[in-house]
Protein backbone atom coordinates (compact mmCIF):
# COMPACT_ATOMS: atom_id res chain seq x y z
CA UNK A 1 0.00 0.00 0.00
CA UNK A 2 2.82 3.09 0.89
CA UNK A 3 4.70 1.59 -2.52
CA UNK A 4 1.37 1.97 -4.26
CA UNK A 5 0.49 5.84 -2.20
CA UNK A 6 4.37 6.69 -3.26
CA UNK A 7 3.80 6.14 -6.52
CA UNK A 8 0.78 7.90 -6.98
CA UNK A 9 2.61 10.61 -5.50
CA UNK A 10 5.22 10.76 -7.79
CA UNK A 11 2.72 10.59 -10.92
CA UNK A 12 0.60 12.75 -9.72
CA UNK A 13 3.50 15.44 -9.12
CA UNK A 14 4.81 14.66 -12.42
CA UNK A 15 1.14 15.25 -13.97
CA UNK A 16 0.63 18.51 -12.42
CA UNK A 17 4.28 19.76 -13.29
CA UNK A 18 3.12 20.87 -17.01
CA UNK A 19 4.91 23.73 -18.59
CA UNK A 20 4.07 26.55 -16.87
CA UNK A 21 2.64 29.35 -18.81
CA UNK A 22 3.54 32.91 -17.85
CA UNK A 23 2.46 33.70 -14.78
CA UNK A 24 4.06 36.87 -14.52
CA UNK A 25 2.49 40.16 -12.52
CA UNK A 26 -0.18 41.42 -15.07
CA UNK A 27 -4.06 42.42 -14.77
CA UNK A 28 -7.41 40.92 -13.71
CA UNK A 29 -8.99 38.67 -15.56
CA UNK A 30 -6.59 37.57 -18.39
CA UNK A 31 -4.08 37.25 -15.86
CA UNK A 32 -5.73 34.86 -14.20
CA UNK A 33 -6.71 33.29 -17.69
CA UNK A 34 -3.18 32.70 -18.31
CA UNK A 35 -2.04 31.80 -14.38
CA UNK A 36 -4.78 29.00 -15.13
CA UNK A 37 -3.04 28.09 -18.57
CA UNK A 38 -0.62 26.06 -16.79
CA UNK A 39 -2.79 24.00 -14.95
CA UNK A 40 -4.06 20.19 -15.41
CA UNK A 41 -7.86 21.65 -15.90
CA UNK A 42 -7.46 25.39 -16.92
CA UNK A 43 -11.33 25.88 -17.40
CA UNK A 44 -12.21 24.75 -14.05
CA UNK A 45 -9.20 26.84 -12.55
CA UNK A 46 -10.48 29.80 -14.68
CA UNK A 47 -13.80 29.70 -14.06
CA UNK A 48 -13.46 29.19 -9.72
CA UNK A 49 -11.33 32.13 -9.89
CA UNK A 50 -12.00 34.42 -12.37
CA UNK A 51 -14.68 36.16 -9.67
CA UNK A 52 -11.46 36.87 -7.51
CA UNK A 53 -9.56 39.16 -10.12
CA UNK A 54 -9.68 42.19 -8.44
CA UNK A 55 -7.73 40.32 -5.17
CA UNK A 56 -5.10 38.35 -6.40
CA UNK A 57 -3.87 41.76 -7.84
CA UNK A 58 -2.05 40.85 -10.49
CA UNK A 59 0.50 38.30 -8.01
CA UNK A 60 1.44 34.77 -8.70
CA UNK A 61 1.33 34.66 -4.87
CA UNK A 62 -2.04 35.31 -4.78
CA UNK A 63 -3.23 33.14 -7.54
CA UNK A 64 -1.68 30.13 -5.62
CA UNK A 65 -3.04 31.01 -2.22
CA UNK A 66 -6.48 31.51 -3.97
CA UNK A 67 -6.25 27.93 -6.10
CA UNK A 68 -5.20 26.74 -2.10
CA UNK A 69 -7.93 28.21 -0.64
CA UNK A 70 -10.44 27.09 -3.42
CA UNK A 71 -9.01 23.91 -2.61
CA UNK A 72 -9.21 24.00 1.09
CA UNK A 73 -13.29 24.94 0.84
CA UNK A 74 -13.94 22.44 -1.67
CA UNK A 75 -12.25 18.92 0.49
CA UNK A 76 -14.24 20.79 3.72
CA UNK A 77 -17.61 20.48 1.84
CA UNK A 78 -16.92 16.91 0.56
CA UNK A 79 -15.66 15.80 4.22
CA UNK A 80 -19.00 17.23 5.64
CA UNK A 81 -20.91 15.00 3.12
CA UNK A 82 -18.77 12.36 3.99
CA UNK A 83 -19.38 12.54 7.21
CA UNK A 84 -23.16 12.72 6.85
CA UNK A 85 -23.01 9.39 4.70
CA UNK A 86 -21.13 7.87 7.44
CA UNK A 87 -23.78 8.52 10.34
CA UNK A 88 -26.20 6.91 8.46
CA UNK A 89 -23.86 4.06 6.84
CA UNK A 90 -22.69 0.55 8.62
CA UNK A 91 -20.71 -2.94 7.61
CA UNK A 92 -18.39 -1.92 4.73
CA UNK A 93 -19.63 1.49 3.94
CA UNK A 94 -19.24 2.96 7.55
CA UNK A 95 -15.55 2.08 7.26
CA UNK A 96 -14.50 2.82 4.15
CA UNK A 97 -16.09 6.70 4.84
CA UNK A 98 -14.85 7.07 8.13
CA UNK A 99 -11.01 5.85 6.55
CA UNK A 100 -12.02 8.49 3.84
CA UNK A 101 -12.85 11.05 6.54
CA UNK A 102 -9.85 10.70 8.09
CA UNK A 103 -8.11 11.18 4.89
CA UNK A 104 -9.69 13.96 3.93
CA UNK A 105 -9.29 15.93 7.75
CA UNK A 106 -5.41 15.06 6.73
CA UNK A 107 -5.73 16.69 3.31
CA UNK A 108 -7.57 19.75 4.66
CA UNK A 109 -4.86 20.12 7.18
CA UNK A 110 -2.04 20.03 4.32
CA UNK A 111 -4.06 23.03 2.58
CA UNK A 112 -3.61 24.75 5.42
CA UNK A 113 -0.26 24.01 5.72
CA UNK A 114 0.26 25.21 2.56
CA UNK A 115 -2.06 28.35 2.82
CA UNK A 116 0.13 29.47 5.79
CA UNK A 117 3.55 28.98 3.81
CA UNK A 118 1.97 31.03 1.19
CA UNK A 119 1.42 33.60 2.98
CA UNK A 120 4.79 34.20 4.88
CA UNK A 121 5.74 34.15 0.84
CA UNK A 122 5.68 38.31 0.42
CA UNK A 123 7.70 38.46 3.60
CA UNK A 124 10.60 36.24 2.77
CA UNK A 125 13.94 36.54 1.56
CA UNK A 126 17.10 34.94 0.23
CA UNK A 127 16.74 31.49 0.88
CA UNK A 128 13.31 31.31 2.76
CA UNK A 129 11.43 31.90 -0.82
CA UNK A 130 12.55 28.59 -2.07
CA UNK A 131 12.30 26.82 1.32
CA UNK A 132 8.56 28.00 1.73
CA UNK A 133 8.10 27.26 -1.83
CA UNK A 134 9.25 23.80 -1.60
CA UNK A 135 7.31 23.30 1.55
CA UNK A 136 3.71 24.53 -0.20
CA UNK A 137 4.29 22.12 -2.77
CA UNK A 138 5.31 19.31 -0.63
CA UNK A 139 2.44 19.89 1.78
CA UNK A 140 -0.31 20.41 -1.49
CA UNK A 141 1.46 17.00 -2.83
CA UNK A 142 0.49 15.52 0.01
CA UNK A 143 -3.34 16.89 0.09
CA UNK A 144 -3.41 14.90 -2.97
CA UNK A 145 -2.14 12.01 -1.84
CA UNK A 146 -4.46 11.44 0.41
CA UNK A 147 -7.67 12.74 -0.96
CA UNK A 148 -6.27 9.67 -3.17
CA UNK A 149 -6.16 7.75 -0.06
CA UNK A 150 -9.75 8.64 0.65
CA UNK A 151 -10.90 6.68 -2.63
CA UNK A 152 -8.54 3.79 -1.92
CA UNK A 153 -11.20 2.75 0.30
CA UNK A 154 -13.95 1.67 -1.78
CA UNK A 155 -11.67 -0.20 -4.33
CA UNK A 156 -12.32 -3.37 -3.08
CA UNK A 157 -16.05 -2.83 -2.80
CA UNK A 158 -18.68 -3.32 -5.41
CA UNK A 159 -20.58 -0.53 -6.96
CA UNK A 160 -23.57 1.29 -4.87
CA UNK A 161 -24.71 4.86 -4.76
CA UNK A 162 -22.38 5.66 -1.75
CA UNK A 163 -19.18 4.95 -3.55
CA UNK A 164 -20.27 6.64 -7.22
CA UNK A 165 -20.93 9.38 -4.97
CA UNK A 166 -18.15 9.98 -2.69
CA UNK A 167 -15.44 9.41 -5.79
CA UNK A 168 -17.23 11.66 -7.92
CA UNK A 169 -16.94 14.28 -5.25
CA UNK A 170 -13.72 13.47 -4.26
CA UNK A 171 -12.50 13.27 -7.85
CA UNK A 172 -13.40 17.00 -8.35
CA UNK A 173 -11.81 18.19 -5.34
CA UNK A 174 -8.83 16.26 -6.61
CA UNK A 175 -9.09 18.74 -10.16
CA UNK A 176 -9.00 21.49 -7.17
CA UNK A 177 -5.56 20.06 -6.00
CA UNK A 178 -3.62 19.47 -9.01
CA UNK A 179 -4.89 23.03 -10.34
CA UNK A 180 -3.36 24.48 -6.56
CA UNK A 181 0.08 22.25 -7.55
CA UNK A 182 0.21 23.71 -10.48
CA UNK A 183 -0.15 27.35 -9.23
CA UNK A 184 2.10 26.37 -6.99
CA UNK A 185 5.35 24.93 -8.59
CA UNK A 186 4.85 28.17 -10.98
CA UNK A 187 6.16 29.85 -8.42
CA UNK A 188 9.30 28.59 -8.58
CA UNK A 189 9.63 29.59 -12.01
CA UNK A 190 8.41 33.53 -10.87
CA UNK A 191 10.85 33.48 -7.30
Amino acid sequence: MAAKKLAFFLVSLAAVAVAPASCEEGNSTEFIRTCCGATRYPRLCFNSMAGYASTVQGSPVQVAQLATNLTLDRIGCVARRVELLRRGASGWKASALSDCAEALGDAADEARRTAAELAGLPAAVGPEVAWRVSNAQTWMSAALTNEETCTDGFESVGPSPVKTEVCRRVRRVKHFTSNAIALVNNLVATH
